[in-house]
C-alpha cells in the first residue's frame, strides 16, 4: 500500500494529492472520521468538512464523517459499520454527481442503539461564545473560548434533531453559499 502523509491542513493534505501525488482523480473522497460534531453551523468551521469541500470542489464526490464523541478513547466501531454502509451505497450509484458534498454526523451510541440513517437539513445552531481569561504558569494573560451550544431548530429533519434521537443524520452540502 502507498501512502502519504503531510504537515498541513485537512484541505492541504486534498491538494497536495490532487496536485501532485495522484495520478488520477479517485473515485470519491472520504474525510474524518472526526471526533466532536460537525452539524449545524460546525459545518463551516470544520477541517474534516473543508477537505471533504476541496474536493468536491476539484470534481471529486465526497463524505466527510464525525462523531459525537471528543474522548481519546472514543468507541468507532458503530462508526466504522455506518462508514463502510454509506460509501457503498454512494458507490454503487450509476450516475454519482461529482459535486456531490455529504456531511455525515454518527451518534455515540452503539450500532443496535442507531435507529437508522437521516437525509437532514443542517439546523440553526450555534454556539453562545464566552473568553474565560486566564493566566500560564509564566504570568502571561490568555483567552480559552468557553460557550453553550444553543439549538434554536426544533424541527425534527435537522441533524441536530436526528442525532438527538439516535439516527445518523447525512447532511447534502454545497460549497456555493450564495444566497
Amino acid at each position: 500500500v502507498e501512502a502519504w502523509q503531510t504537515s498541513g491542513t485537512p484541505v492541504d493534505c486534498v491538494k497536495l494529492a490532487v496536485d501532485k501525488i495522484l495520478h488520477r482523480k479517485p473515485d470519491i473522497c472520504l474525510s474524518g472520521i472526526n471526533h466532536g460534531a460537525n452539524h449545524s453551523i460546525n459545518v463551516i468551521y470544520s477541517g474534516t468538512m473543508s477537505a471533504a469541500m476541496e474536493a468536491s470542489i476539484e470534481g471529486i464526490p465526497s463524505i466527510g464523517f464525525s462523531l459525537l464523541d471528543y474522548r481519546y478513547e472514543a468507541d468507532f466501531s458503530a462508526a466504522k459499520q455506518i462508514v463502510h454502509k454509506m460509501v457503498k451505497e454512494v458507490l454503487s450509484q450509476k450516475k454519482l454527481d461529482k459535486h456531490l458534498l455529504l456531511n455525515v454526523n454518527i451518534p455515540a451510541v452503539p450500532m443496535n442503539e442507531i435507529k437508522g440513517i437521516k437525509i437532514c437539513k443542517q439546523a440553526y445552531a450555534k454556539y453562545e461564545e464566552d473568553f474565560a481569561e486566564r493566566v500560564d504558569p509564566h504570568g502571561k494573560k490568555y483567552f480559552w473560548l468557553t460557550g453553550e451550544f444553543k439549538n434554536f431548530d426544533k424541527a425534527k429533519d435537522s441533524d441536530v434533531w436526528a442525532l438527538q434521537h439516535n439516527y445518523v443524520s447525512v447532511v447534502p452540502v454545497q460549497f456555493d453559499l450564495t444566497n
